[in-house]
């Protein structure tokens, strides 16, 4: 009997061994499980924190973005009006350089209206004087130089040698250059006397060229006034003496050539003036 009970505690005893046993290993392999579980969970974990971080870097980024966003926005919006601004006032000012240019165009245009209507008259003074006066005759020429008619009569033809008498030639001629410039009572006529360069000897009334030049001038207009009715407002006298050669006195030809009577017929400067001011001012249509 007590055999048998040692030998029933033994295998109990084995039995409850082996049971332990097993549980152990399970218990290991679960414990084994769990490990690789945690060690799987705390990967992932790392990896969430690294993303987070990543995240949250973006995220200040975004917002730096976002902040530098609402204040381009913002600077957009302002420059924007500034530009409106500018443009509106860009507008003004082209659209105020175009009438300005446009009322420089007009005013050019009237300006060249004028001087052409100035040169249309300066034309048919030329051919009415080529018309009375003549063509023909050498020592008489008419012509015009910058929009100015000349006259100028040969010195053998209006005076004698030293003489401010003008001879009877020249009150012919003279009365058919008063016949144009009284049909132009708004002309001037400036009469010129030139001599060459010969010294003048002088006497109790003349003291040289100058003076002989100067007497020549008023001689003619006298006769041009007194025989002629020429209206004494259109005349000017001047003398020029020897300083306005034609050429080199240098022969007796060419000295005679520089004695000589010029006649400038021109159109009065302030009525001229005064028709371009009068353009100028005309309001622009």
């Amino acid at each position: 009997m007590k055999k048998i009970l040692i030998l029933l505690a033994t295998i109990s005893l084995l039995t409850s061994s082996c049971v332990s046993k097993k549980k152990f290993i399970e218990s290991e392999a679960k414990n084994k499980e769990i490990q690789d579980l945690l060690n799987t969970a705390t990967v992932k974990l790392n990896s969430c924190l690294e993303e987070k971080s990543g995240l949250n870097a973006s995220l200040a980024s975004l917002r730096d973005q976002n902040d530098n966003l609402k204040k381009n926005n913002s600077d957009l919006i302002n420059n924007m009006g500034n530009m409106t601004t500018l443009s509106t006032k860009g507008a003004e000012n082209i659209e105020k350089a175009l009438e300005t240019i446009k009322e420089k165009d007009l005013k050019i245009t009237r300006m060249q209206d004028a001087l052409t209507k100035k040169d249309s008259v300066t034309l048919a003074l030329v051919t009415s004087l080529k018309s009375s006066v003549g063509i023909s005759d050498p020592d008489i020429e008419v012509n015009v130089e910058k929009g100015v008619v000349f006259i100028s009569i040969a010195d053998k033809l209006m005076f004698k040698s030293g003489s401010y008498i003008v001879s009877d030639r020249a009150k012919e001629i003279l009365g058919k250059v008063a016949k144009v410039v009284n049909d132009k009572p708004t002309f001037e006529c400036m009469v010129e006397g030139h001599t060459d360069d010969v010294p003048f000897t002088g006497n109790a009334i003349l003291l040289d060229n100058w003076d002989l030049s100067v007497k020549r001038s008023t001689a003619i207009i006298r006769v041009l006034t007194k025989e002629h009715k020429v209206n004494p407002k259109q005349l000017i006298a001047a003398g020029r003496g020897e300083f306005i050669p034609l050429v080199d006195n240098s022969t007796a030809e060419n000295r005679s050539t520089n004695r000589r009577t010029r006649i400038v017929v021109l159109p009065k400067i302030d009525e001229f003036y005064e028709m371009i001011e009068k353009e100028m001012k005309k309001p622009v249509k």
